[in-house]
């Protein structure tokens, strides 16, 4: 993998009107031509996302909205997916249309203060300044009624569009600085991959966690030893000590387990990902309740991606079938894949979620706020196994 992952990048929505000539700054910003722009209002009609470099900002990920102010049946669920692209914006731009003659703005407010509501920064755009001599006035009213930076400009003719770049780089939050593996490897200590080549993992490739983790191990200076799970005692064997951590496929946890050397720490890729991507502690507790299932109970298995499942899948094969060795019987299970991530989970007892390696870290936090403001648990793959399996894990 020679390019950021998508899910590492600054992702930077935009939102407004229809026609507010949302593609046209996005073709502003990155100085090409990657957004379809038309009079027609309504020309994007589904959130698109376009990775980038761009100078200054670095790594991004631009997502492109529909209007808000979308109409019809389609319209309304076009503006559905709006709003669940907010869920993983970890800055968003609000934009004005200089040439809109009504002054009425409670759509924006409504979209201002839902994105207040999930802690997005927020920047206000004033758009086609050049088909309004008086947009200062404009402009002065939007900074009064929604309390946010405001950047006039003309994305047709790239007017103050230096100016919006800087605002947004003095705009984006700080990424907190998390290493997926730096509480538990120093420098120098010999760390164990356990990583089984499946058909979960594409001839040619590591899977997105492998790469990840291994980059980060690098970068705490430690040094890496990999094998399969069936080399994996030669591997042990080949090593002059117990290696330090012993980093294992959730998969086939418990029989790491039982080969492992006492002195050696026992993780999984997943249980790393639920500190690394979302909150072990929230985890921890939904996994303590896996305990207290029952036959009535409803689950919710869900994916931050989505992709076509394959034989012995994790969340719609492996895990229900634990769960039915472990208790006996079918439970009911729903499942959610990529942005179809329900808003009422009022149905279910209990959400396991994957370790969210596709989504950034604004999007899984955002869906375990979800579950924790209508207390229901939520773990994820790899504490759901351990749990299952009685593992002791670090």
């Amino acid at each position: 993998m020679n390019e950021t992952p998508n899910s590492n990048r600054t992702h930077i929505a935009i939102f407004g009107r229809r026609n507010a000539g949302k593609s046209s700054i996005i073709n502003a910003i990155a100085n090409q031509d990657v957004a379809i722009v038309s009079d027609t209002a309504g020309t994007t009609t589904d959130p698109v996302k376009k990775a980038m470099e761009i100078n200054t900002l670095g790594a991004c990920t631009i997502v492109d909205t529909a209007g808000f102010d979308d109409e019809g049946e389609l319209g309304l669920l076009r503006i559905k997916r709006t709003k669940k692209a907010m869920e993983s914006s970890d800055i968003a731009l609000l934009v004005f249309d200089a040439s809109f003659e009504d002054n009425d703005y409670l759509l924006e407010l409504k979209w201002k203060n839902e994105l207040v509501s999930l802690e997005i920064p927020t920047i206000a755009i004033l758009n086609k300044i050049d088909l309004n001599s008086n947009y200062k006035n404009v402009e002065q009213n939007i900074r009064d009624i929604f309390d946010l930076e405001t950047v006039s400009i003309s994305a047709s003719s790239r007017l103050n569009i230096d100016k919006l770049i800087e605002t947004i780089k003095l705009t984006i939050p700080k990424a907190e600085e998390i290493s997926i593996t730096g509480h538990i490897v120093n420098e120098d200590d010999i760390v164990m991959l356990v990583m089984p080549q499946d058909i979960q993992a594409p001839k040619g490739r590591l899977i997105l966690p492998q790469v990840q983790t291994i980059r980060d191990i690098l970068d705490n200076k430690a040094v890496i030893m990999a094998s399969t799970f069936d080399k994996f005692e030669n591997a042990l064997k080949a090593l002059s000590k117990p290696p330090k951590v012993i980093i294992t496929d959730s998969q086939v946890f418990k029989e790491v387990e039982k080969l492992k050397p006492k002195e050696s720490l026992l993780t999984s890729f997943s249980v790393l990902f639920a500190r690394y991507k979302g909150n072990e502690e929230i985890y921890k507790r939904g996994a303590d309740f896996i305990d207290k299932l029952t036959k009535n109970s409803k689950l919710l298995i869900a994916e931050s991606c989505t992709h076509v499942p394959l034989e012995g899948d994790i969340g719609r094969v492996k895990i229900p079938n634990l769960l039915k060795k472990k208790f006996g019987f079918d439970f009911s299970i729903d499942y959610a894949a990529g942005n179809d991530f329900p808003d009422d989970l009022s149905k279910y007892d209990l959400v396991i979620h994957c370790g969210g390696c596709m989504g950034t870290r604004k999007h899984i936090l955002n869906r375990i706020r979800i579950c924790e403001e209508q207390n229901i648990p939520i773990t994820n793959y790899g504490m759901t196994i351990a749990k299952i399996n009685n593992v002791k894990y670090i």
